[in-house]
């Protein structure tokens, strides 16, 4: 999967981020996962590999040609069985959804996450984790720089997000700076 992804230009989580993210996972030890930004599977089989013996997943993917391909990993791996995979937009299938989910991974539309952020609140059990990749965006979200101006709108809504996950009641958050930065929030 990951000379798959690099070869194609795949986002995956990098190697920095990779390792965080499994350390969280294995603390979590989740059952029920909603993931939100599947691209080919490589962090849902993450998920099924180092959650709890009976881990599920539901998984987010608006690419149908990118749903196949994860599609096809997690066949490979023996874990199809374990994976429901959605295909559409993610703010349009949350509404849909039913929890409760213990864990929920956030990598899609860096510019959505604060509406995903409402969107899953009814969805969650009353112990979770919400785990949000990327939210440092290349070290322009909470680094001097300036960021270019194709980016800004990206940045202004990831700071918007921090500031949401900061400032919810019930909910603490920690910003992990590895890969290109992660939001640990937990329902307290």
């Amino acid at each position: 999967m990951e000379a798959y992804a690099a070869r194609h230009h795949v986002p995956i989580i990098n190697e920095r981020g990779r390792r965080a993210f499994l350390d969280i996972v294995q603390q979590e030890r989740p059952h029920r996962v909603l993931e939100i930004g599947t691209a080919i599977g490589y962090s849902t089989l993450l998920l099924l590999l180092h959650g709890a013996a009976d881990v599920t997943v539901t998984t987010l993917e608006l690419s149908e040609e990118r749903a196949q391909l994860a599609k096809g990993f997690w066949a490979r791996a023996g874990l199809l069985g374990r994976v429901d995979l959605r295909t559409g937009n993610a703010g349009d299938i949350l509404t849909e959804l039913t929890g409760p989910y213990d864990f929920v991974f956030i990598d899609a539309a860096k510019g959505q996450y604060v509406d995903y952020f409402h969107k899953i609140q009814p969805l969650l059990a009353p112990r979770c984790t919400i785990l949000a990749d990327n939210v440092l965006f290349r070290g322009y979200v909470l680094g001097p720089e300036r960021a270019p101006r194709r980016y800004r709108t990206i940045v202004k809504r990831l700071r918007a997000y921090i500031t949401l996950v900061n400032h919810t009641p019930g909910f603490s958050t920690e910003i992990l700076e590895r890969g290109d930065g992660l939001a640990v929030t937990r329902r307290k």
